[in-house]
């Protein structure tokens, strides 16, 4: 089983930075074992906010397996920046599933609810003309602070997220599943990041939390989130429904 990570800043996260990539790595060790899995992905860095790029290595454990942090993920980016790319990346990585956070930046920034949802529809039929099995969990925008004080942003925020579930409805698949994740339970913008957008450490663990639990609900695959510490060995876990 093959995992690529998907996201923008939230999810390639910044120098110092644990990432949620980091605590679904360990979900994931504890749900299948070494060599159960892989993580796959063309990028491994975290952003560099003095340089303005994705050139840290500085995780903030240094134990985070180099394979591991493999992902396709970049500051600023978003469904508009990586739907061009993810038909060569599922190609060249063999993705079986992805675990795709993005929305954020591009109502931000670039594009309103309706192309945004174009964009995240182009997104899984590239995804698909690589491996027409490919699974994906998506996760809702969490709207940032600026939805506190802008609301048109806030609408379109909200609007996106009921187009993203009738995409996933519209497009899901036996033989490639579509998952809507649902909003982290309980986040809240001050004690879950550390900007009102970015996810400190609990924000990490919720997002984390969001996949995994979406992923053992629906399809039955890995453990509850924060069970493998007390569950023992890792027991056996169904494929991904095709």
């Amino acid at each position: 089983m093959r995992f690529l990570f998907v996201g923008d800043s939230m999810t390639v996260g910044r120098a110092g930075d644990f990432t949620w990539r980091y605590r679904m790595w360990r979900h994931l060790e504890a749900s299948f074992g070494e060599g159960g899995y892989a993580i796959v992905g063309p990028r491994t860095t975290l952003h560099d906010t003095e340089a303005d790029a994705p050139l840290s290595t500085a995780y903030a454990d240094p134990g985070f397996p180099p394979d591991a942090r493999r992902h396709l993920a970049g500051w600023g980016q978003g469904w508009l920046h990586l739907a061009p790319v993810i038909e060569e990346t599922v190609a060249a990585t063999r993705a079986d599933v992805l675990l795709v956070s993005l929305g954020l930046i591009d109502l931000g920034f670039y594009t309103d609810s309706d192309q945004t949802a174009a964009n995240a529809r182009a997104f899984v039929a590239a995804a698909r003309r690589a491996n027409p099995s490919v699974g994906a969990v998506l996760l809702p925008v969490i709207p940032n602070v600026r939805a506190l004080t802008d609301a048109p942003f806030a609408a379109e925020c909200e609007r996106f997220n009921t187009l993203l579930a009738k995409a996933v409805a519209d497009l899901d698949q036996p033989a490639s599943p579509l998952l809507l994740a649902s909003h982290p339970a309980g986040y809240d913008l001050g004690a879950d990041t550390y900007d009102g957008t970015h996810p400190g450490p609990s924000g990490e663990h919720k997002l984390a939390a969001a996949f995994a639990d979406a992923m053992h609900q629906a399809w039955g695959l890995g453990l509850p989130y924060g069970a493998g510490a007390a569950a023992g060995p890792p027991r056996p876990t169904a494929p991904v429904p095709r």
